[in-house]
């Protein structure tokens, strides 16, 4: 007979036929931790069904262009933990953070120097460096992919009618001396969507919903360990409270005010504008 003393053995026991070792590790875990959980706070019935009907909703707000699931474990703080788990980087390695839930469409192959602000509207900037590897070897023929949002904080999949696909992305191969760089707009701080249960969660915790200003960045190169990244602006609102906790300071940047002619020419861009310049690190495969 099971009672409330006996489930938890009971329901690890049943997973005892499962092939994939990992798996049993994984979910005897979960159902330890989840009934410690509902020991601890003695969850009540209304309680779990309102936590069922919240992740429900959850799912139903999912598209091919929007993860609620993935924004969730963002306000959780549990994205940035598995990726602090699972970042273990060389020292003098750029850091990784969370993927954020808007890398939900391919972005599309650019040449070095073109500009992915396809609507205007923001303050002009490029941004530049190089992909090297950790003893300082420019790594030419790397990959890097680019996403951001538009100079008002939206994604081109947040808003199709306003933004063409594309808009604010980029995929760039570095040149033979491992550089790239790329004409943009200066990113803004944004509030992550609050139209679905995650921001109905924000707000009965008394929580905002706003993120500082980044950019998004996956570098990959041959024989090196890909790192997600993001650069965020410095000075920028919020970065001591990211909705999503993602900062870190080794990926504040400045955004350099210029209207030296040289850059202007060297990048094609008018005067003035911002510039933003650093090295993407990788660690060996």
């Amino acid at each position: 007979m099971t009672t409330d003393v006996t489930v938890t053995d009971e329901a690890v026991a049943s997973l005892e036929g499962t092939a994939d070792p990992r798996l049993r590790e994984l979910l005897t875990g979960l159902i330890r931790h989840l009934h410690a959980f509902a020991r601890e706070t003695g969850l009540t019935q209304a309680e779990w069904e309102r936590a069922i009907g919240f992740l429900t909703e959850t799912g139903k707000m999912c598209t091919d262009t929007r993860q609620e699931f993935i924004l969730l474990s963002d306000v959780l703080g549990l994205s940035m933990l598995v990726e602090s788990i699972n970042g273990d980087r060389a020292a003098g390695s750029t850091e990784s953070t969370v993927l954020g839930p808007f890398h939900m469409t391919e972005s599309p192959a650019r040449e070095l120097g073109a500009n992915i602000d396809l609507v205007g509207g923001g303050e002009p900037c490029v941004v530049s460096g190089r992909i090297v590897s950790g003893d300082g070897t420019p790594l030419p023929g790397a990959v890097l992919d680019v996403w951001q949002a538009d100079g008002n904080g939206f994604y081109d999949v947040q808003r199709p009618d306003l933004q063409p696909p594309g808009n604010g992305r980029g995929l760039f191969t570095t040149d033979a001396e491992g550089r790239f760089w790329f004409r943009t707009c200066v990113p803004s701080p944004y509030p992550i969507p609050t139209d679905g249960p995650v921001g109905e969660l924000l707000k009965a915790t008394g929580r905002h919903p706003y993120r500082p200003a980044h950019i998004h960045f996956i570098a990959s190169a041959e024989d090196h360990t890909p790192v997600t990244t993001h650069i965020f602006v410095a000075g920028s609102d919020y970065l001591d409270s990211d909705a999503v906790f993602a900062v870190k300071q080794s990926l504040v940047e400045d955004f350099t005010p210029t209207d030296d002619p040289s850059l202007a020419r060297e990048f094609g861009i008018a005067n003035p504008f911002r510039h933003a310049r650093f090295d993407l690190v990788l660690d060996h495969a």
